[in-house]
């Protein structure tokens, strides 16, 4: 076991063929990988657990209305609009990035702490939590800014679809364990608890990334425009274009789709809200299996066509749930087709689509790069809700899922000319 901060894989960092990969569990034999993943692994929990236990304070203690919970979940997500880009340019300046990164796990800790340190002294009230969800929001977008170049000081490029894996497994995981476990503490103890627990997980991710010891890139030391050149660097790369462009129409189409989800199962199919939970659980159990073979399945097509399958299998499989009929037992196992083998197919799409953003994006201007990708696709989020409650009402909800699931599939018509398509294996990082 070695604690060199060299990135791992192939020994003259070159991409290595994909006939000979490392299985994935290999990686975390590396020391400073193993605590970069334990540090993810730590977050994705603790952030599962806030995704339940901040709401359930605002309604069960604050008692907040409708509108109250917008605010309080429109809090969270601005800050991935406003500041995406602009932390971007000002990471890619900065010559440590991983101190950044805890930096904002320290913050976040502490934001989060005064929320239960409120509640106990008795005066927390709504206003403090919407700018607790502001604040930590903000963090969290320095602080996944700044995560692709120590992914990639960390990870050599023939292992990148191996570390994905392993990351977003973790996440898989949390998605099950998280609310799980937010909602025992929640019962048993209450929700300030729960976010004291959330406090925790950002310290010992701090912990961690405080040692892990990575040799960066450069700063970017380019001057002035330099938003202007992410502009022009997309504009001349159709590799990155087609993927950025890919994405943002499947999460439009996704977002206009899960709008209406909930309504359409529990008014028109009739599903109890206890089996919703079941069905939208089975998502999970699809990821995880993702996890476990997208890297079979690069070298198997290639990440360029894995990536393009990974567009269709995501969205595809969403289409049963409208299709969805008959005796109940068989809507209900339509339904949980539908979300375990879209889990499976956005893990696809994730790994391989963070591995290629990996490898295509310079390191001078990964930050950048993307913080547009995450401005731009937190940016249709809340268009495609709006758009799916518009269309919802003119012609149906059920219509509106079908043109919903068939406009996210068609979002792979982007790559139809697209070099992505002709990429076997990961291109050699540029400087």
């Amino acid at each position: 076991m070695t604690t060199s901060a060299r990135p791992i894989g192939a020994a003259d960092g070159t991409a290595t063929p994909a006939a000979a990969p490392r299985p994935a569990w290999t990686l975390l034999r590396e020391t400073m990988f193993r605590r970069y993943w334990t540090a993810a692994a730590v977050s994705f929990v603790g952030d599962q657990v806030s995704l339940l236990a901040l709401p359930l304070l605002a309604v069960l203690t604050l008692h907040a209305t409708p509108a109250q919970m917008g605010y309080l979940t429109a809090a969270g997500l601005a800050p991935s609009l406003i500041f995406s880009v602009l932390a971007g340019v000002w990471v890619d300046r900065r010559p440590q990035r991983r101190r950044v990164m805890v930096a904002a796990d320290v913050i976040r800790a502490l934001l989060v702490l005064s929320i239960p340190v409120a509640a106990l002294s008795g005066v927390l009230g709504l206003a403090q939590l919407y700018v607790v969800a502001f604040l930590v929001g903000t963090c969290a977008v320095f602080f996944e800014v700044a995560n692709g170049t120590l992914f990639v000081s960390l990870v050599r490029p023939d292992a990148y679809v191996q570390a994905s894996s392993l990351i977003h497994g973790s996440r898989s995981v949390s998605f099950v364990a998280g609310p799980s476990l937010a909602g025992a503490i929640v019962q048993l103890l209450g929700a300030p608890v729960a976010l004291m627990l959330q406090a925790l997980s950002y310290v010992a991710s701090a912990l961690l990334l405080g040692r892990t010891k990575a040799a960066e890139p450069p700063p970017d030391e380019s001057g002035r425009g330099r938003v202007a050149a992410i502009v022009r660097f997309l504009r001349e790369d159709r590799a990155l274009a087609t993927i950025l462009a890919s994405v943002a129409t499947v999460n439009l189409f996704n977002y206009m789709f899960s709008a209406l989800l909930v309504l359409y199962v529990t008014v028109h199919l009739g599903v109890s809200p206890g089996l919703l939970g079941v069905v939208l659980g089975s998502a999970a159990v699809g990821a995880l299996l993702g996890s476990a073979v997208t890297g079979w399945l690069t070298r198997l097509v290639g990440v360029g066509p894995a990536y393009v399958i990974g567009l269709v299998a995501f969205p595809l499989p969403l289409l049963l749930i409208p299709l969805a009929g008959g005796p109940r037992p068989v809507v209900l196992v339509m339904l949980v087709l539908a979300e375990a083998l879209a889990g499976l197919g956005v893990m696809i799409l994730d790994i391989t689509a963070g591995s290629l953003m990996a490898a295509l994006i310079p390191h001078r201007m990964r930050a950048r790069v993307s913080g547009l990708f995450r401005t731009v696709n937190y940016g249709v989020r809340p268009v495609g809700a709006l758009l799916g409650g518009a269309v919802g009402t003119l012609v149906g909800v059920r219509t509106t899922l079908w043109i919903a699931g068939v406009g996210a599939v068609l979002g792979v018509l982007w790559l139809l000319r697209s070099p992505v398509l002709r990429l076997r294996t990961l291109p050699n990082p540029r400087d």
